[in-house]
């Protein structure tokens, strides 16, 4: 799927540039677990994820994207540029349930990019595409976790039309985080 110039149903959403990078969506297969592990092996990259982690976090992680997708018609898909390399992931998923802080039960849209796609437009052609696709599949709002020292994830979430909804203690007891919410129509 190739992102449209055309901005999600808001009156908050700006309009994007006419110019935006292609970009496809597709489900997670077997074989992106390691490309999103070599993609996303990088201090810069996971500075606010905890560091980079093993192959088996990914193998996991993209076996759950799958089963989310079957279940509910979107998931974290694998991001490709234009001419089909993996770039990193971008997409919605349910908040996890074991979790013991966060919005428990929301749909938290997000975005995890390679270093060599930073600061091109990735993000938030990619994200446009999951909004279409998150409302599609019948989702009212999507949420968006982001720590409040990641100015570049902050961006992409106001470039989307997101709302500050509240800035939160982290679990670490340290730092804070930041929710936005977006509403995609009618709930």
């Amino acid at each position: 799927m190739t992102a449209s110039p055309t901005s999600p149903t808001s009156p908050a959403s700006p309009t994007p540039p006419a110019s935006l990078p292609a970009v496809r969506l597709r489900v997670p297969t077997d074989e992106d677990a390691r490309a999103w592990h070599e993609a996303f092996d990088d201090p810069d990259v996971m500075e606010f994820l905890g560091g980079p982690a093993e192959l088996s976090l990914y193998e996991e992680f993209t076996a759950r994207q799958r089963m989310h997708d079957a279940q509910l018609g979107f998931c974290l898909w694998t991001l490709l540029d234009a001419q089909g390399a993996v770039i990193g992931f971008t997409g919605a998923q349910p908040w996890p349930q074991e979790k013991a802080w966060g919005p428990v039960g929301e749909i938290e849209i997000g975005w995890r990019l390679g270093r060599s796609a930073w600061g091109k437009g990735y993000a938030y052609a990619a994200a446009l595409a999951t909004l279409e696709r998150v409302r599609a599949a019948g989702i009212g709002h999507v949420v968006a976790m982001i720590n409040d020292e990641n100015r570049r994830s902050i961006a992409v979430a106001e470039r989307l039309g997101m709302t500050l909804a509240d800035r939160f203690l982290l679990p670490d007891g340290v730092r804070y985080g930041r929710r936005y919410v977006l509403a995609l129509g009618p709930e």
